[in-house]
């Protein structure tokens, strides 16, 4: 059976930091590449970063670049997503996605998503 299994979501004070995991059975995660997504309520899901299964090259939304990094462990099968000086917009749910094709391109195409997990940023 395949699945993505999320975790590592709760509530964080503003500027504190969370760690995401994204961890995958019934497939192989390094082959695929991997996207992490999220949902805040009335917003439209915007995507906030990738890691590609060739080069490892990597995306992240501008909002979320110098505070989010994505990272492999293959041995683990397992994608994270470390969330740094955490803001109160970024309060959502958080997905992780995979894919075997077109990169970390912007189309909005996932072979596969876990259930999601919520990040909750509020003092």
């Amino acid at each position: 059976q395949v699945q993505l299994v999320e975790s590592g979501g709760g509530l964080v004070q503003p500027g504190g930091s969370l760690r995401l995991s994204c961890a995958a059975s019934g497939f192989t995660l390094d082959v695929y590449h991997i996207g992490w997504l999220r949902q805040a309520p009335g917003k439209e899901r915007e995507r906030i970063s990738c890691i590609s299964n060739s080069d490892s090259s990597t995306y992240y939304l501008d909002s979320v670049k110098g505070r989010f990094t994505i990272s492999r462990d293959n041995g683990k099968n397992t994608v994270y997503l470390q969330m740094n000086s955490l803001k109160p917009e970024d309060t959502a749910v958080y997905y992780c996605a995979a894919r075997s094709r077109w990169g970390c391109s912007g189309l909005n195409y996932y072979d596969y998503w876990g259930q999601g997990t919520q990040v909750t940023v509020s003092s």
